[in-house]
C-alpha cells in the first residue's frame, strides 16, 4: 500500500470514529436532558396533584357546609309550616267535632221515640 492510500484511510477513519464520538455524545447528552426534564416534570406532576387535591378538598368542605346551612335552614323552615298547618288543622278538627256535638244534639231532639210509634 502507499502512502497516500494509508493517509487517506486513516483519515476516514479518523473522520468515521469522530463522527460516531460525536453522535454517541449527542445522544448521551439528550438521555441526560430526557432524564432531567422527567425528573423535573414528576416534581411538578406531583406538586399539581398536591394542591389539585388541597383545592378538591378545600372546596368540598365548602360546599358541604353550605348545604349542611340550606338544610338546616330549609328544614327549620318546614318545620314552622308544618307547626303551622297542624295548629290550623287541630283547630278546624276541633270546631268541626264542636259542631257535630250540636248536631247530634239537634236531631237528637227532633227524632221521636220510635217505640211509641204504632205499627200498621
Amino acid at each position: 500500500m502507499s502512502a497516500e492510500l494509508i493517509a487517506t484511510l486513516s483519515a476516514f477513519i479518523t473522520l468515521g470514529i469522530g463522527m460516531f464520538a460525536g453522535f454517541a455524545w449527542v445522544l448521551h447528552r439528550m438521555d441526560a436532558k430526557f432524564d432531567s426534564l422527567d425528573h423535573k416534570i414528576d416534581g411538578v406532576g406531583a406538586g399539581l396533584t398536591t394542591r389539585i387535591d388541597d383545592k378538591t378538598d378545600s372546596l368540598e368542605a365548602k360546599l358541604m357546609t353550605r348545604i349542611d346551612d340550606k338544610t338546616d335552614s330549609l328544614e327549620a323552615k318546614l318545620m314552622t309550616r308544618i307547626d303551622q298547618v297542624d295548629t290550623k288543622l287541630s283547630t278546624r278538627i276541633d270546631s268541626v267535632q264542636s259542631e257535630l256535638v250540636e248536631v247530634k244534639i239537634a236531631i237528637a231532639r227532633i227524632e221521636p221515640p220510635r217505640h211509641l210509634i204504632a205499627a200498621r
